[in-house]
């Protein structure tokens, strides 16, 4: 499932959702590039990675988690009539691996970016993403998964894949880290594919260890003039789920 992809998904305008949050109860996009933006989020359900430290295995992880419990099914006018119920502008797809179904979101992004939203996809970087969805109003935050993060790199960092999003000018690439070696991998990366701009993001799920490890990132980030951000859900809610 990397390259051109293999989708998965119902029914042409329908999609597999794992959560919607940010209208009943406002929120912030909190990572990377927006952070801090007020946003709304669509989380869909399916990945095809199974990294050990990821934080929404409910998307994938069926040893854990009954798909029929943990996800629905939803037609594309339902969840715009939900979206346009707030004022709020940007518009976050996430998952899971949300361009697992990008078939049958680019109809849901159309209707969005004529509603005057604008939409960031949160993406591993190995699904290459449809022409239709290199539009304007539409940004893609790409993060590739690194060993540390518990996944193997055979499978997570598909070469092809960021450089087709590095040259689509419509593309952030933001890397989950902990320590200074991690740091130089994502520099090794950087430097053969040709990925900019770049964040890193301390990898923790508490304030404490989200402020202990920006603090080991920090000089590494900063003397290769990248961005650095922070968790924001972590630090501003103290039930991050669904924030």
């Amino acid at each position: 499932m990397t390259g051109a992809a293999a989708t998965v998904g119902g029914p042409l305008g329908q999609l597999i959702v794992a959560e919607r949050f940010g209208v009943e109860v406002p929120t912030f996009q909190g990572e990377g590039p927006s952070c801090g933006h007020p946003a709304i989020f669509i989380r869909l359900s399916r990945c095809n990675l199974t990294c050990a430290s990821c934080d929404t295995k409910e998307t994938w992880d069926w040893r854990q988690f009954n798909p029929t419990e943990v996800s629905t099914r939803e037609s594309v006018p339902d969840l715009l009539s939900w979206v346009l119920q707030s004022p709020v502008e940007l518009v976050v797809i996430t998952g899971g691996e949300p361009l697992l179904q990008q078939r049958n979101l680019i109809p849901l992004v159309r209707r969005l970016l004529d509603e005057g939203r604008r939409v960031e996809f949160e993406t591993n970087g190995t699904v290459v993403p449809d022409p239709e969805l290199l539009v304007a109003g539409v940004r893609f935050n790409v993060s590739p998964k690194l060993a540390s993060f518990g996944m193997d790199e055979a499978k997570s960092i598909v070469p092809p894949v960021l450089r087709a999003f590095a040259a689509s000018g419509r593309a952030s690439f933001k890397f989950v880290a902990s320590s200074v070696a991690d740091v130089d991998r994502i520099a090794e990366l950087v430097d053969r594919h040709g990925l900019a701009p770049v964040w890193v993001m301390p990898e923790g799920t508490t304030v404490e260890a989200v402020t202990s490890t920006t603090r080991v990132l920090a000089d590494a980030v900063a003397s290769r003039h990248w961005h650095l951000t922070t968790r924001l859900h972590v630090a501003a809610f103290a039930n991050p789920k669904g924030r």
